[in-house]
């Protein structure tokens, strides 16, 4: 009998246990009951230098033809205040450039009817803070950005642009390595199984990358055969040379326009689109969208800018006493350009047209050696300035920790030789 009862008081004792347990979790936690400050907000009062404190606000939308004070208005502000604030803001925002779309954000003091902040969103990073309270003022404040290094590896199927996209890249690095290598690559004769590598500095904020920074080295390789390249600052001038030191940069581009496609081809018996009368086409035509920018190839001097039947609108500009080069078919000529006028490489100095004797949108480019026709897609063009023998030692330095991303075989077979040489064996 006694050890039925004693079993029954150690039943009875877990019970109670279990009971008390489960109260105590039924029970709110001190943290549970704390109010969670939004993130955003708390960024904002950061930006800003507003009072830290527990803020109600309301998100929402500039309506399309809504303006400033009818935001405020709606939300019961005194017109005279609104007056006043839109006073402070005349060198700070142009309140006529509030987007339809674009969020706001207004703060409210706990418990309060009237905001005693109003924040603008004009893009993902930039903010204009409108300070209703006492003390007016109106501010624009940009979110700091973080740097990243980020590495992308691709080989082209289709398109560089295309290929960066589907591989989940930033495709915007196309348009560096279309800079850098602009000399040296013929983007508009890329082909399957060419291959990119590049480090760049990707600009990030709140994790996700919004701006593409320079590409601190790449390289491009076709058939077994690369050419790296790394960014550099010689003479305050940042540039791109390769391992050796030779600049990339050449005398001219290796084209006048970005990313399109050569429709026709240097030839001395070309039947015309137009006329369908054979003769000679000394240039190259870019196939590309109307509109497209029109850049010189190098430095030089503007000789002609005038309108023919069969040419439309052409520019020729003469870069030195050997080169000469001109651009047909222009829809139009880029503002201010004059005969005369200086142009420096890259520098555009027209548009992409169909104008004179044309079927469609495309730039004939041509190319004079010494007043003879050349075809540009063989021109040679030289360097610009290597580095410098006094600045070698520490561009090898500033090099070497992006040639182990881009060249990592490099590296494994100098190992290989120091084992080699160390007469070291593994068995």
């Amino acid at each position: 009998m006694k050890k039925h009862v004693f079993i029954l008081l150690i039943f009875s004792t877990i019970i109670l246990a279990c009971t008390n347990r489960q109260k105590e979790r039924e029970k709110p936690s001190e943290t549970s009951v704390e109010i969670v400050r939004d993130e955003r907000i708390d960024a904002f009062c950061c930006l800003f230098g507003l009072p830290s404190i527990d803020y109600e606000f309301e998100n929402d939308v500039v309506k399309r033809n809504e303006h400033f004070a009818a935001i405020l208005q709606r939300r019961g502000v005194d017109y005279q205040l609104i007056y006043n604030v839109s006073q402070k803001a005349r060198n700070v925002f142009d309140l006529r450039k509030l987007k339809a779309g674009n969020t706001y954000t207004l703060l409210f003091t706990p418990g309060a009817e009237l905001p005693d902040y109003m924040i603008y969103e004009e893009n993902y990073r930039t903010h204009i803070c409108f300070s209703l309270t006492d003390s007016i003022w109106v501010t624009r404040s940009e979110f700091p950005l973080q740097e990243e290094e980020k590495f992308v590896d691709i080989t082209i199927t289709s398109s560089l642009w295309q290929d960066l996209k589907e591989a989940g890249y930033n495709p915007l690095v196309a348009n560096g390595l279309s800079e850098i290598f602009a000399w040296t690559v013929d983007f508009f004769g890329l082909q399957k199984g060419d291959s990119f590598k590049a480090c760049y500095t990707a600009y990030m904020l709140n994790g996700k990358e919004i701006e593409v920074g320079p590409v601190q080295a790449a390289s491009f390789s076709r058939a077994g055969r690369s050419q790296m390249a790394y960014r550099f600052v010689q003479d305050s001038i940042p540039g791109y040379w390769d391992q050796d030191g030779v600049n990339l940069q050449r005398a001219f581009l290796k084209a006048p326009l970005k990313f399109s496609r050569i429709s026709s081809g240097f030839s001395y018996a070309r039947r015309h689109p137009v006329t369908r009368i054979v003769r000679p086409h000394t240039g190259i035509d870019y196939a590309a969208p109307a509109g497209t920018p029109v850049m010189s190839i190098g430095e030089g001097v503007v000789v002609q800018k005038t309108y023919t039947r069969a040419g439309g609108n052409q520019v020729k500009v003469k870069h030195n006493s050997v080169y000469t080069t001109a651009y047909l078919h222009l829809s139009r000529f880029a503002k201010g350009l004059t005969v005369g006028k200086r142009v420096s490489q890259g520098e555009v100095i027209g548009y992409v047209g169909s104008t004179g004797l044309s079927t469609g949108p495309h730039l004939d480019f041509r190319v004079w050696k010494n007043n003879k026709p050349i075809n540009p897609l063989t021109m040679e063009s030289p360097p610009a300035d290597p580095v410098h023998g006094s600045n070698m030692k520490q561009f090898l330095s500033h090099i070497a920790p992006f040639r182990r991303h881009l060249q990592p075989e490099l590296y494994k077979e100098i190992a290989l030789e120091i084992i080699d040489l160390a007469g070291i064996r593994f068995n």
